[in-house]
């Protein structure tokens, strides 16, 4: 029997052995001597001090650090603040992202097809962090905490560190998202000119200057501003990013009526509706001249400058094919014609107009019509569902999961289910938000809504409920909601008199008094490596509370008595794992009994207790 070690990932011994196997020659006693990896990965001699390129702040080394460093934490379920929970493939989770993003490392790695981001524009106000990540001496606090009274950090522009705390907070968060991406997959990142150009460094830094697609500019707002100091500020950025560009694409967007109004059959072609497209191109070219004769024997070459796009052999093949148009009357130059039933969609611009993307006042009257029964919604600047709808579009397949770790006031679970709706899809979104609390929405308060995690929650019901009720679509509108806490695990330590006793007598329960079974069961399917979507079913075998996930992924059982016949019972559906408590075996030969049995019925089982 394996023991589960309970804990998130650890990185930092990941990366070692990596390049343990790439450079065997760089580890020396278990350490890496990066000199010599240095060399290996240059093919010039490095000589220590010499200037070179590079993007730093105070704080980046811990900032490494800080994304490397493994936590005891876990998720909780919390099934009464749920949608569907047994059934839904969406997750919404309440905690620091920083600590989700290390807890879901093993669970999601390779597993997020498009991550979009609304992170703090580092503004002066709207940068709202847990501290317990920075130097408490050097920052005042807001007076703000989240749910569990962690003390929450206002970033003033009056703080000497402004733009190295932001960076700070920004670089790990990236940096581990990265390593939930599909190899296909990508990120897009919302900031405006405060920041984009530190944001462009560090993820140039992370997922490499190659694999920068476009800086968007989305037009946030339809008409400018006459009170602008300076110049109206129309629009913000959002960065594009692929994990991997050699395997990266980009979908296109839907075609507009507009677009396809403009497709006619004037010669009723018996392949529908076409526009005639040009047959030359700008600039001269070597076999880029011959003659080309139209029906009526008229001769007709490429103008002096331009050139034919086609082969010679290739014009003659279309002209069979009635693919060249001369005019009604057979003496017009001729044009190619385009059939819209060879057109698929439309490629994106990297100009987001409001018109397609949606804009700000949009986004915010959409969350007023929503929380109607609120005087004030706790939400100044929402983005609009259009604008993640149509980036959803652009970044997934119907299949994929959309992972958003900033993500305020729900507008991404939002998209993703309206988006569902409109093609009978079936992505999924994982959204994380830091329970902050709302101050000053009393009206919120008397709802129940005391935190933003409150509020996106309430949004997503909402919006669910709406886009149901409008369109009667059969997809998935529930969301299982989970909160980080602290590990599930007591931490107990034996010395070698106390641990002999305690195999006489077996450990007692590791595990901490007010945790329930699908605690337990929940930091189990994240510490062997399972996705928080998957199906869970309890049955009842022989007075025995257990557990399968998906089927036969994982059968768990937390019961403090376990009848040793429930064994039969579970290895007939062959599973892969099987996890129990340690404290439920009375003695050592209760639990060697018990192993020895599971190998019998189902040699391929792997045996965990915690």
């Amino acid at each position: 029997m394996e023991k589960l070690k309970m804990k998130s990932k650890n990185l930092i011994n990941g990366n070692i052995n990596k390049i343990s196997e790439l450079f065997p020659n760089c580890i020396s006693e278990g350490k890496i001597d990066f000199e010599i990896l240095k060399q290996e990965l240059s093919k010039d001699i490095i000589e220590e001090g010499k200037e070179k390129y590079e993007f730093t702040w105070v704080g980046k080394k811990q900032s490494i650090v800080n994304a490397n460093t493994p936590i005891e934490k876990t998720l909780r379920p919390l099934k009464e603040k749920s949608v569907d929970f047994d059934s839904t493939k969406n997750i919404y989770i309440e905690g620091d992202n920083l600590e989700v993003l290390k807890i879901l490392q093993e669970s999601y790695l390779n597993k997020i097809k498009m991550i979009y981001i609304d992170p703090p524009y580092n503004t002066g106000n709207d940068f709202i962090y847990n501290d317990k990540f920075f130097n408490e001496q050097e920052l005042e606090g807001s007076g703000q905490v989240d749910e569990y009274n962690n003390r929450l950090i206002s970033n003033m522009d009056s703080n000497g560190k402004y733009h190295s705390d932001w960076l700070s907070m920004m670089y790990p968060r990236l940096k581990l998202a990265r390593n939930l991406l599909t190899n296909d997959g990508m990120i897009f990142i919302s900031i405006d000119e405060n920041e984009v150009h530190n944001m462009r460094k560090i993820t140039d830094e992370i997922f490499g200057e190659r694999c920068f697609v476009s800086q968007l500019g989305w037009q946030k707002v339809y008409a400018p501003k006459n009170q602008a100091k300076y110049f109206s500020n129309d629009y913000e950025f959002i960065l594009c990013y692929a994990k991997n560009i050699d395997l990266f694409k980009i979908n296109e967007l839907p075609r507009t009526k507009e677009m396809n109004l403009r497709y006619k059959n004037p010669d009723n072609d018996p392949r529908g509706d076409w526009k005639p497209g040009d047959c030359v191109g700008n600039g001269e070219r070597k076999n880029g001249y011959y003659d080309v004769i139209g029906p009526t024997g008229k001769v007709y070459n490429a103008p002096e400058g331009k050139h034919w796009v086609y082969a010679p052999e290739t014009m003659k093949k279309l002209i069979k094919e009635n693919r060249i148009w001369w005019g009604k009357d057979g003496n017009s130059f001729p044009s190619v014609k385009q059939f819209l039933s060879d057109v698929s969609g439309r490629k994106a611009s990297n100009l987001l107009r409001f018109e397609d993307y949606g804009h700000t006042d949009m986004a915010k009257k959409d969350l007023i019509k929503l929380f109607d029964d609120l005087e004030k919604v706790p939400f100044d600047t929402p983005k609009p569902v259009k604008l993640i709808k149509m980036l959803s579009i652009l970044g997934t397949n119907k299949n994929d999961t959309v992972l958003d770790f900033f993500s305020g006031s729900g507008t991404t679970a939002e998209a993703i289910m309206q988006l569902n709706s409109e093609e009978n899809s079936e992505r999924k979104f994982i959204l994380v938000q830091i329970p902050e609390r709302i101050k000053d929405n009393k009206k919120a308060n008397e709802l129940g809504l005391l935190t933003i995690s409150d509020v996106g929650e309430e949004r997503i019901r909402r919006a669910g409920k709406k886009i149901k009720e409008k369109t009667n679509a059969d997809i998935d509108y529930g969301f299982r909601v989970f909160r980080v806490d602290s590990s599930n695990m007591k931490d107990v330590y034996y010395t070698p008199t106390e641990l002999e006793q305690s195999q006489l007598n077996m450990f007692e329960s590791n595990v901490k008094e007010n945790r329930t079974a699908e605690d337990l069961l929940t930091q189990v399917i994240l510490d062997l490596g399972l996705t928080l979507d998957l199906s869970i079913e309890e049955k009842k075998i022989l007075n025995n509370n257990v557990y399968f996930v998906e089927s036969n992924s994982l059968v768990a059982c937390f019961d403090d008595t376990i009848d040793i016949n429930i064994i039969d019972e579970i290895c007939k559906c062959k599973p892969l794992k099987i996890v129990f408590k340690e404290s439920s075996f009375k003695t050592d030969s209760d639990k060697i009994n018990t192993f020895e049995r599971i190998k019998k019925l189902s040699s391929e089982t792997e045996v965990n207790v915690i």
